[in-house]
């Protein structure tokens, strides 16, 4: 109750953000059924294949609801709230619950939608319009469109747990505790209310340790996600050459066949790789950007790059490898007559809507998180012209870096399968 409560009391912007993760979920569970009645009408020909595509939207749409989960205000610790028993647990379970209802509410409009065209549903325009598509001659297994149904709710509520489980804080206070015990003594460190130094004591120098370091190390996955790149365009390649791809480009799913395994399994390393790299090179970006003499707005630029770096580095890579595999399939299907049909469109468009949603919300994020530091230099006097200015300088080194590495990697991705 406490969670239905806090979400009618929510911003409107968070209410739209819900919203979106329900027709994310709708979309995909229409997307599942509609797998499902083509392995009714056409058993063991190719219907496990078209249950693989479906995991991309599956994929995007857990991402956004996870995205959607972190920028939440209600999953926010505050003050106050642990002594009326909403302690990181309990909020870490509220967010579970809205994350929850919203792909169930979706789930149960894409069914109320399935049943609607394939006209089990009465009473409402365009009863049973796709009856033909999708096998309304034959009985709906409900047990099986249930399971589907519940697949994207179940993963999006797990991950949400995972993500917002409360970190055990021991370890920072103890450093913490250590760091001020190293600066103030260890009489005061052991006592708070112990008395000063005297004046004729010299003060404590710093320890050689106690420098000031980089603001965030660089993150570790470039090289792993540049060997899985590697690896996904090797597989391609061979798929193509070993004679299991027609040489005319392989068909989507919204055609009479499927497409090639080989294909998928090289398509999703390339796109693991992207996601594993990005980090990485967003943190590159913000150590070009202070190279050579910065000023004060490249030395900002950069470093709000690198603290950033794994928060939006991985919506980039997401983005980077939709953006790839969208131009590598309208260079494949470039023509009079495209093979795409409805359902490929719909899974198209609900991949590449996750993803750059999923980015607009880890820059929210983002820019709740460095909201301290912002009001911090506008009382310091910065001017306003300076923080936009750096925004706009993280946005031109993030756009060349990603952008010419998109077009690469979907010219090579594209390459092995053309004619």
């Amino acid at each position: 109750m406490l969670a239905f409560r806090l979400a009618r009391g929510a911003h409107p912007v968070v209410q739209l953000r819900r919203l979106l993760v329900a027709a994310a979920s709708a979309g995909t569970g229409f997307l599942l059924l509609c797998t499902l009645t083509y392995a009714m009408e056409h058993p063991g020909a190719g219907a496990g294949l078209r249950l693989a595509w479906c995991a991309a939207p599956v994929a995007a749409t857990v991402y956004f609801a996870v995205a959607v989960a972190r920028t939440d205000p209600g999953t926010r610790p505050r003050g106050g709230l642990s002594a009326v028993g909403l302690g990181p647990a309990r909020l870490m379970v509220l967010g579970t619950i809205s994350t929850a209802v919203a792909c169930t509410l979706g789930s149960l409009l894409a069914l109320l939608f399935f049943l609607h065209l394939r006209g089990d549903v009465s009473g409402l325009p365009f009863d049973g319009s796709a009856a033909d598509l999708l096998a309304a001659d034959q009985p709906l297994p409900v047990a099986a469109a249930l399971t589907l149904l519940a697949l994207v709710p179940i993963a999006a509520s797990a991950a949400s747990a995972f993500v917002l489980r409360p970190r055990s804080t021991k370890t920072t206070a103890r450093a913490g505790g250590i760091t001020r015990g190293a600066k103030t003594g260890p009489a005061t460190a052991s006592r708070p209310g112990a008395a000063p130094e005297s004046p004729s004591e010299p003060p404590a120098r710093a320890e050689p340790g106690t420098e000031p370091a980089a603001p965030t190390p660089p993150p570790s996955g470039l090289p792993w996600g540049v060997a899985l790149l590697a690896a996904g365009l090797a597989v391609e390649t061979y798929t193509s050459r070993s004679g299991t791809t027609p040489r005319t480009g392989f068909p989507l799913p919204g055609s009479a066949d499927g497409s090639p395994a080989g294909v998928l399994a090289g398509w999703a390393l390339t796109a693991l790789g992207l996601v594993l790299a990005g980090p990485g090179l967003t943190y590159l970006c913000g150590r070009l950007l202070q190279a050579v003499r910065p000023g004060a707005l490249r030395l900002l630029a950069g470093r709000v790059l690198q603290e950033e770096a794994r928060r939006i580095g991985r919506p980039l890579g997401v983005l980077c490898a939709v953006a790839s595999g969208a131009y590598a399939s309208i260079v494949l299907y470039a023509g009079p007559r495209p093979e795409a049909g409805p359902l490929t469109t719909l899974g198209a468009l609900l991949v590449g809507g996750c993803a750059v949603l999923t980015l607009a919300t880890a820059s929210v994020e983002a820019r709740q998180a460095r909201s301290d530091t912002t009001s911090a230099l506008l009382r310091l006097g910065a001017p306003a012209t300076m923080l936009r200015g750096s925004a706009v300088l993280r946005a031109g080194a993030l756009l060349a870096v990603f952008g010419p590495l998109t077009w690469v990697v979907a010219q090579l991705a594209a390459l092995p399968l053309t004619p």
